[in-house]
């Protein structure tokens, strides 16, 4: 294939060959349809051995090649005579060929005469096809317009696991990583630098049981939200099956507590009691926890419950998180109407603002907007650090992005928004990865949705407290002891003995079960040092 119409594009982009190869994508995809799913005669031709590498020809090694026909269509034929690919040209000597090399000579002169694919004369087809897996920035900007679109049409590219998968969209003309929702599937084995980390007992069987299922066929996805790597996760549906609920029902993967909200948690739980009462998989070593009676412990101080409702805007990496409260949501609205009409109308002239450590000002984030923020540290070479005061999350930016903040929208008129808070009851985790896995799952679940927020004690650098999904009224703390990505913390108050005892159990449970970080058992006792926790 020509691969000229590349030298009009960015040379130093990624050459991305299933897109970027005039008509490879085309080819790809009569190949997609045409095959996948179906039941075909294979005729092999001839073996080519193995060959080592030239200055021109890299290494190749065994070679099967065959005549792969379905309903008397031979495939290698028919993609010739469409022009999406053209035929080997063998030494007159050399019967290693095709049996149907006539014919697939005669293919490609009609298609020739026809202008066919890449005999034609027409422009090069160009697929613009955005890669926003693993941008945080991009996949923000889209997950809204996603979430609306309700389900949407998609191809399997690839699968990296038995819950994770690259899709590409079509009508969007982009790839994303999409994670499923509602259920937890075993790790695949990773390879970290310095380490080789095994997979979780059967990873291997959940990765072949999605590719068989999936791997380059037309789903629908409904996306529900987006993690803190810029994965998106949601629900994919195959010819009416739920792929989360095949997992849970060929006993690969269990329920997340997060599905208690989604309308498939019926048919997931459903699925799990019977892969449970099976004892096959990941539920082979299953025995039902006894119910232990909760033996009521008198309370000399009442616990106090006032829950009122916020806005969660931001979760931090030490699972801190800031929300804004609900009741002064329509002030703080009004406030940045007001901001960005008065910027729009008297434009800051760059240069204007010298950032200095403590600093209010306004800060033009990726979207365009300004927001009212604080500098928090100026390095050279241009590196100013902000806090958004209305919204919790932190950016480093140049000056050319900062502006004096108007007096008529500083703090005196209207406080910051953003109010910093802790989880209470729990501890978090101090290995690296383990503490990721909590916040990915708590950003997953809270972050940029309404929940009820009650203070439950203060502690040291902000207060700590329980928050409740606004719809279920069930306690996202809870939510992450019953899944094992965090432990209880002790405390001895008379008046929190009642909530504490049942995130015990939880954590029992959690134990009993294998989850996340109680894996390899309580590994508390002998070895917390080791694995980075503290009791």
């Amino acid at each position: 294939p020509d691969l000229s119409p590349l030298s009009r594009q960015d040379k130093n982009r990624k050459l991305r060959p299933l897109y970027d190869i005039p008509y490879m994508f085309e080819a790809r995809e009569f190949l997609r349809k045409k095959l996948i799913g179906k039941k075909v005669n294979v005729s092999v031709d001839y073996i080519r051995p193995a060959s080592s590498a030239t200055d021109t020809v890299p290494a190749f090694s065994e070679r099967t090649c065959a005549t792969v026909s379905i309903g008397g269509i031979n495939i290698a034929e028919a993609l010739v005579s469409k022009g999406l690919a053209t035929v080997l040209r063998y030494r007159q000597d050399d019967d290693q060929r095709s049996a149907h090399y006539d014919e697939l000579l005669a293919a490609e002169a009609r298609a020739i005469k026809n202008g066919k694919g890449l005999h034609s004369k027409k422009e090069v087809p160009i697929h613009r096809v955005a890669d926003i897996s693993g941008d945080t920035q991009k996949a923000k900007q889209f997950l809204p317009f996603l979430q609306r679109a309700g389900r949407s049409e998609a191809v399997v590219e690839y699968v990296f696991s038995g819950s994770r998968l690259k899709l590409f969209l079509p009508k969007e003309t982009c790839l994303i990583t999409f994670l499923l929702a509602g259920i937890e599937c075993p790790r695949g084995a990773r390879n970290v630098p310095g380490l080789a980390q095994e997979g979780e007992p059967f990873s291997e069987e959940a990765t072949l049981f999605t590719k068989e299922l999936v791997l380059q066929r037309e789903v629908e996805v409904e996306v529900e939200s987006m993690d803190k790597a810029g994965n998106f996760i949601g629900w994919l549906h195959i010819e009416g099956v739920n792929l989360s609920v095949a997992l849970v029902e060929q006993a690969l993967s269990r329920v997340h507590f997060t599905a208690e909200r989604s309308p498939y948690c019926k048919a997931l739980l459903a699925a799990q009691d019977a892969a449970k009462q099976r004892k096959e998989k990941v539920w082979s070593h299953y025995e039902e926890t006894p119910v232990e009676e909760v033996v009521p412990v008198l309370e000399e101080k009442e616990r106090t419950a006032n829950y009122k409702p916020v806005f969660v805007t931001e979760i931090t990496d030490d699972l801190h998180f800031y929300v804004q409260d609900v009741e002064t949501g329509a002030q703080l609205e009004k406030l940045m109407e007001n901001m960005r009409a008065e910027v729009g109308a008297h434009p800051p002239v760059e240069g204007s603002f010298v950032p200095r450590r403590g600093d209010f000002c306004i800060a033009k984030f990726v979207d365009g907007e300004w927001y009212r923020a604080r500098v928090e540290k100026v390095e050279s070479g241009g590196k100013v650090h902000i806090f958004y005061i209305d919204y919790g999350n932190k950016e480093t930016l140049p000056p050319s992005r900062l502006a004096p903040l108007p007096p008529a929208f500083s703090p005196r008129v209207l406080p910051p928004q953003a109010t910093e808070y802790a989880f209470a009851f729990i501890q978090v985790p101090q290995d690296e990865e383990a503490r990721a896995d909590a916040v990915d799952s708590v950003v997953r679940d809270i972050q940029n949705t309404q929940c009820l927020l009650n203070v439950e004690h203060l502690g040291p650098g902000c207060p700590h407290v329980t928050l409740q999904f606004a719809d279920s009224k069930s306690d996202v703390g809870l939510g992450l002891v019953k899944e094992g990505l965090v432990m209880v913390e002790p405390r001895k108050e008379r008046q929190f003995q009642k909530v504490i005892t049942e995130y015990l159990n939880a954590q029992e449970a959690a134990k009993s079960a294998r989850l996340n970080l109680w894996r390899y058992g309580d590994f508390r006792a002998d070895d917390a040092d080791e694995f980075g926790y503290s009791r």
